[in-house]
C-alpha cells in the first residue's frame, strides 16, 4: 500500500511539473527561464535576469531547483549556482526567502518563485540577512555594494 501511495505522489508531482513547464513554454518570459533535467523531472535549472535599476541589472543568474515528492505541498529547494553578493543569499547559494520556507503555499509555482527571487534582488530583506556585510553595504555604500556584486558574478558560461 505504501508504495502505491508513493507512486501516486510521484505521478502527481510529475503531472504538476509537466503542466508548469507547458505553462512557461506557452507564456515565455524574457527575464527568466526554467527547464527540467533531461533525466530527472524533479531537478530543474533556471535563470533570472537582474532587475533594471538595481545593482544586478544586466546580469544573469543560474539557479537549481529540486522538487520533493511532496511538491506542491512543500517548497522546492532553490539554490543560486551563480556566485552572488546579496543580503539574503549566502556564499553557498542558499536563500532566505519566506515563501521558500514557512510562508510556502501550494498556489505558488516555478514562475512565481522565480519572480519572487527576481524581486528580492532589488528589494532585499535587510532585517533578516544571511550576509550581514552585504546588508550593511546595501544601506550605507551602494557604490561599494555594486563593486562587490560585479566582482563576485560569473556569467552562466563561466560556471
Amino acid at each position: 500500500m505504501a508504495s502505491n501511495l508513493s507512486n501516486t505522489r510521484t505521478g502527481n508531482v510529475a503531472q504538476r511539473l509537466q503542466k508548469e513547464l507547458m505553462d512557461m513554454m506557452l507564456s515565455p518570459s524574457t527575464t527568466l527561464t526554467a527547464f527540467p533535467d533531461d533525466e530527472n523531472l524533479t531537478l530543474w535549472t533556471a535563470t533570472i535576469e537582474g532587475p533594471t535599476e538595481t545593482p544586478y541589472a544586466g546580469l544573469t543568474f543560474k539557479l537549481s531547483m529540486e522538487f520533493a515528492p511532496t511538491y506542491p505541498m512543500t517548497p522546492p529547494v532553490v539554490l543560486f549556482k551563480t556566485p552572488i553578493y546579496h543580503p539574503n543569499i549566502d556564499f553557498s547559494g542558499r536563500i532566505c526567502l519566506d515563501i521558500l520556507k514557512d510562508k510556502w503555499s501550494a498556489i505558488y509555482n516555478i514562475s512565481s518563485v522565480l519572480l519572487s527571487l527576481q524581486s528580492l534582488l532589488g528589494e532585499p530583506n535587510n532585517s533578516s540577512p544571511l550576509n550581514a556585510e552585504a546588508a550593511d553595504l546595501w544601506d550605507k555604500d551602494k557604490e561599494e555594494f555594486q563593486r562587490k556584486v560585479l566582482a563576485r558574478h560569473k556569467t552562466p558560461e563561466e560556471l
